[in-house]
């Protein structure tokens, strides 16, 4: 069985991020500064392509998370301990706020935001029932 779910894309990430690099092109054109209109475009183009291509692939009895062509990370799902739900805003391979932090091993963990956040966590826990989940109180 293979399962790709994509990241959830959230607002609360894009707005602000929206806002500040609109508004510094804006500054730059109406400034006609043309090197730093072409560094903003740059920057824009990566941060589509992180929030388009973040996913998280179930294979093999393996979670490998993708972000971009700058983050690859394969976890064995037999040694994920718990699956907790969180809205941490540390740096991630996760487009949106509505995240999950997987743990695994003995100190290591990640932070995904699957869009389908119940699938997801069904799918680890079939292959690996000794999962905890925990759900953060509404």
């Amino acid at each position: 069985m293979t399962k790709i779910y994509p990241s959830k894309i959230g607002l609360e990430l894009v707005i602000p991020l929206a806002l500040v690099l609109g508004s510094v092109s804006t500054l730059m054109l109406l400034n006609r500064l043309w090197p730093g209109i072409f560094i903003m475009l740059a920057v824009v183009a990566f941060i589509v392509h992180l929030f388009l291509t973040t996913s998280y692939t179930i294979q093999d009895g393996k979670l490998e998370v993708k972000s971009g062509f700058l983050y690859q990370s394969t976890i064995a799902i037999g040694s994920i301990r718990q699956i907790r739900e969180t809205r941490s805003p540390l740096s991630s391979p996760a487009t949106s706020l509505d995240r999950l932090e997987i743990v695994y091993n003995r100190y290591d963990s990640v932070i995904l935001s699957p869009k389908d956040k119940q699938g997801f966590i069904h799918d680890l826990l079939r292959l690996n029932p000794s999962i905890e989940v925990k759900y953060r109180h509404h």
